[in-house]
């Protein structure tokens, strides 16, 4: 056997062994779980937060998609187990290199999907009809839209819209306009950036390991990119001096600096640092990044909350 088969064999000494808890904690991901905190959203920007029922019927929802998410994420593994063997990160998840074995993956997929669906119908019925619509869609994506090219990052996109949009309705509060693009905006530049990183990183092996990566390349994605950026500014900036539920004397703009460093520290890690296949770790990881992030939600919170 080669040195690389070796390397890339789940029963290789590269993955030391561990509890199947630990195992079973890592394929949940729980790393992207925070991007789950969209579905808060609504709660903050219709000043919300003062009612606690509200506050717990939001956080329960968050917690549903958690577990929802998880569910997905192990179907996606199971389906995906041969590609993920062949790739240099992600060969070294539970499944992949046999530290958790597929039954144990598909029964906790199960658990998972009966728990999140009871709940999401215990928190009512538009609730779960979101919910719903956010596992056939990450399903379809998982069986088939993930092939086809464009298409498949707009679900991706679609998924993070669903998220801020049954953070919305979980607490029966109107659905802004702006919520839909601006999120759209924001998810379909995080996912081509992370196409973009695939390409580099597999570079020649990229289509054996994503099919869909040979539809594209480093200069089309690059020019993706540009336009999303602008957009992204744009609409956001629009939305800080003309969303109906702001301060009418357009404090909200105060937060566009937030959203521009955020962008270019972005883009920054992604071409110097050559960095950008997981968003959510780069959140937890790049100070500036996190400290960005947190400051636009302290200022955010601030203006809607204190400012008339």
């Amino acid at each position: 056997m080669s040195e690389n088969t070796e390397a890339l064999s789940p029963k290789s000494s590269l993955f030391p062994q561990m509890s199947l808890a630990k195992a079973m904690l890592i394929s949940a991901r729980p790393k992207q779980w925070a991007k789950n905190g969209l579905l808060l959203l609504g709660l903050v920007f219709s000043r919300s937060l003062s009612h606690p029922d509200l506050v717990m019927k939001a956080s329960l929802a968050m917690v549903d998609f958690c577990l929802l998410a998880s569910a997905t994420y192990l179907i996606n593994d199971l389906m995906d187990v041969e590609k993920d063997r062949l790739h240099p990160v992600k060969r070294g998840r539970p499944i992949a290199s046999g530290r958790m074995t597929p039954f144990t993956a598909a029964a906790m997929s199960i658990v998972l999907l009966v728990v999140s669906l009871a709940l999401a119908v215990a928190l009512g019925g538009p609730y779960a009809f979101s919910a719903g619509i956010y596992l056939l869609l990450t399903l379809s994506y998982s069986v088939w839209l993930k092939h086809i090219v464009i298409l498949d990052v707009l679900v991706v996109a679609a998924g993070f819209v669903i998220r801020a949009a049954a953070g919305a309705v979980v607490i029966g509060v109107p659905i802004s306009p702006w919520l839909y693009v601006c999120t759209m905006l924001g998810a379909l530049f995080l996912v081509f950036c992370k196409r973009r990183h695939e390409l580099v990183l597999l570079e020649a092996s990229a289509a054996s390991h994503r099919r869909i990566l040979e539809e594209y390349s480093i200069q089309l994605l690059d020019q993706m990119i540009s336009v999303v950026t602008s957009a992204t500014v744009i609409a956001y900036s629009l939305y800080t001096f003309s969303a109906e539920n702001l301060p009418k004397n357009s404090a909200m703009m105060l937060t566009i600096p937030f959203l521009l460093y955020g962008i270019f520290r972005y883009l920054y890690l992604i071409h110097v640092k050559g960095v950008g296949g997981s968003p959510e770790e780069l959140l937890f990881t790049d100070r500036p990044l996190l400290a960005t992030v947190f400051g636009w939600g302290v200022v955010s919170t601030l203006i809607l909350y204190l400012v008339r």
